[in-house]
């Protein structure tokens, strides 16, 4: 042993380049999935609709994303997208906080409405941004639900509407936030009586007051699979009973199984079972989707419709319910 000891003994072998090699590795290539962990090619991981081809964890996505992904190509036109927050109470550091919101999404809050097409079917489409606040519900939020519902009403055409939020209503607004629930429930009541098609779309995560209210009040409610749904989170839903809740407590196999969800829908047959929804409940107010065409939906590199693909109302209905 060299009298400096073990430590000052040089490896034969040369030294590993695996640090040099990962520092070389450009930002984006990779993507680890949010649930189990494994390492996936952005690329592929974003062809796949962000969606894990190991465990199936559908991702979160960005308003843009998700119009990508649902609507026809080309046929999203956006409304109302200049209204914005104020800070009505004043909350400290919430003007920044926004500012951070809009700088980081694009968007002026955590809800975006707009005219769009489903396999030709004409909708009036809101896409909630969990990217944005956590998707929380402040009084915009719930401006723009009730005027998508307004909307449809006008133009009498059905009205589509995916969820995500992580707490409800935004503290940052106090009892504004909370009147939220109240006045997009009356606008679900409103159109209603419209008797227009309205269809809800629950993602990861859909909780507290957005769930007590416009999300639960569709005429058909669907979600995608393993979303969490739920009015309080598990920690004090745990605290405030005594029995332990199920492993599988609010997601949304497990909301389907107690009959709040109708089915659960993998992302990629989301378009053509919403489709398929919408011809069965239009009526005269919708364009109707012929019977004749194949199932299958293509997508170009960004996901979207490459083309308003023709869809079989049996056999969307058969892929809607496994």
């Amino acid at each position: 042993m060299p009298p400096d000891g073990w430590t000052r003994l040089k490896s034969k072998f040369a030294p590993s380049s695996a640090a040099q090699s990962a520092a070389q590795v450009p930002d984006g290539v990779a993507t680890k999935c949010a649930k189990c962990g494994e390492i996936l090619f952005t690329k592929d991981f974003e062809k796949n609709l962000k969606v894990c081809p190991v465990c199936g964890f559908h991702h979160k996505l960005t308003a843009e994303e998700r119009v990508a992904f649902t609507a026809d190509e080309g046929s999203w036109s956006e409304l109302f997208a200049e209204i914005r927050s104020t800070n009505p109470l004043p909350f400290p550091d919430y003007e920044a906080k926004l500012a951070k919101a809009v700088g980081a999404t694009g968007g002026n809050d955590s809800f975006r409405v707009g005219l769009a097409q489903i396999f030709g079917i004409p909708v009036v489409l809101g896409v909630a941004d969990f990217h944005f606040m956590a998707g929380s519900m402040g009084s915009v939020h719930g401006e723009k639900v009730a005027r998508a519902m307004e909307e449809g009403i006008a133009r009498r055409l059905p009205v589509v509407i995916f969820t995500a939020t992580g707490g409800g209503a935004r503290m940052q607004e106090g009892l504004l936030s909370l009147m939220q629930m109240a006045k997009t429930s009356a606008a679900a009541a409103r159109l209603a009586e419209a008797r227009l098609p309205y269809i809800v779309v629950m993602t990861d995560s859909t909780m507290a007051g957005v769930l007590a209210s416009y999300a639960s009040l569709g005429d058909v409610h669907l979600a995608e699979p393993g979303a969490l749904i739920g009015f309080a989170g598990a920690r004090v839903v745990a605290q405030a009973t005594v029995q332990k809740p199920p492993e599988d407590y609010q997601t949304a196999e497990w909301q389907m199984a107690h009959g709040h969800i109708d089915s659960v829908v993998p992302r990629r047959d989301l378009p053509q079972t919403l489709a398929t929804l919408l011809s069965l409940l239009g009526g005269g107010c919708l364009a109707p989707v012929p019977v004749h065409a194949p199932a299958s939906q293509s997508y170009n590199g960004n996901g979207a419709h490459s083309a308003p693909a023709l869809v079989s109302a049996v056999s969307g209905l058969e892929d809607a319910h496994g």
